[in-house]
């Protein structure tokens, strides 16, 4: 006798029945119980001579995309959204910071949201996911900011006023110094933004170095200005060997939103204008040279390409590779 496959819903019902029949004659109960944990937040890769560790600060859920990313109409934000299987109510940005061991210094790329939770309690995981990697806060040499935004210099002093990076020297534009350290400069709305500046970068006056576009400021890490997010905003294309990895702090937030049409605005540009002109400079050096990049705010772990796509870009993620 053949089983009629005709009504699958008709005997899924009839099996999930019987399991439950069995469940509850024998008291049986699940295997193991589920784990509600997740793997440790860090990634490791080689790049060129250099030991490259991504650790993260935690998701960042922004909100609203519609009232994040500007110049798009909604239907239009919606089609690019959901043809990339992506959530219409609130884009989540990861936080993933760069570890670079070049044998000789060890070199961390910006540092997250510290203990603000001006975005939800899933951030300010930095201190744990170091941990988590097996590099101690103290073996840091030198903390390199894209710019004085809460979520990339949040966590260079602790709550209790002292450096979390006990030996690094620190390293930002003059420019974003200036500007976000300034009551008399930074608008009233962006006050915790004044605040977490003050209270994470004026500790460490005397370990600051700014450097300027253009300049080799580490071995193998070269500055380069890409202002409009803030006025100091910098990108640094990093080199070790023959490799080439271009670390894009606030270059784009969104791999969709600011890629298919790169001139669209983010509503935390201090300069839309610039920083659209900006992206698409940046955006087009890196595709035409084919340069891997690491993008801040991207899927985890945020390694990958971008390519040419029409007037403007794709974002094509990096396989994951689990030996070193």
């Amino acid at each position: 006798m053949t089983i009629g496959l005709e009504n699958p819903g008709r005997r899924g019902l009839m099996l999930g029945a019987a399991a439950a029949a069995v469940t509850a004659g024998t008291g049986a109960l699940a295997k193991a119980p589920m784990l509600k944990s997740q793997a440790p937040y860090f990634y490791r890769f080689m790049l060129g001579d250099a030991e490259a560790t991504i650790v993260s600060d935690g998701t960042l859920p922004l909100g609203d995309p519609h009232t994040n990313f500007l110049g798009l109409s909604a239907a239009e934000m919606d089609e690019q959204l959901t043809r990339n299987f992506l959530p219409l109510s609130n884009a989540v940005l990861e936080q993933n910071i760069l570890v670079l061991n070049t044998g000789s210094r060890m070199v961390l790329f910006d540092t997250g949201m510290g203990s603000l939770k001006l975005f939800g309690p899933t951030t300010g995981k930095l201190m744990t996911t170091l941990r988590q990697s097996g590099i101690k806060p103290e073996d840091i040499d030198a903390v390199v900011m894209s710019h004085a935004h809460v979520d990339h210099c949040g966590g260079c002093v602790g709550d209790d006023g002292k450096p979390n990076f006990p030996n690094a020297q620190f390293y930002i534009s003059q420019a974003d110094f200036d500007y976000w350290t300034d009551p008399a400069k930074v608008p009233q709305p962006m006050g915790a933004f004044l605040d977490t500046a003050r209270k994470n970068l004026l500790p460490v006056r005397d370990r600051l170095v700014f450097f300027k576009d253009g300049e080799e400021f580490l071995p193998g890490i070269q500055a380069l200005a890409a202002p409009g997010h803030t006025i100091g905003h910098t990108i640094f294309m990093i080199t070790s060997g023959r490799q080439n990895l271009c670390y894009l702090g606030d270059l784009t937030h969104h791999p969709v939103l600011l890629m298919e049409k790169p001139l669209t605005e983010f509503a935390y540009d201090s300069d839309p204008k610039q920083s659209a002109q900006s992206r698409l400079k940046m955006l087009t050096m890196l595709a035409q040279n084919r340069i891997p990049v690491l993008a801040y705010h991207f899927a985890w772990p945020g390694i990958g390409h971008v390519a040419k796509n029409g007037d403007g870009f794709r974002y094509v993620p990096e396989p994951m590779k689990m030996e070193l």
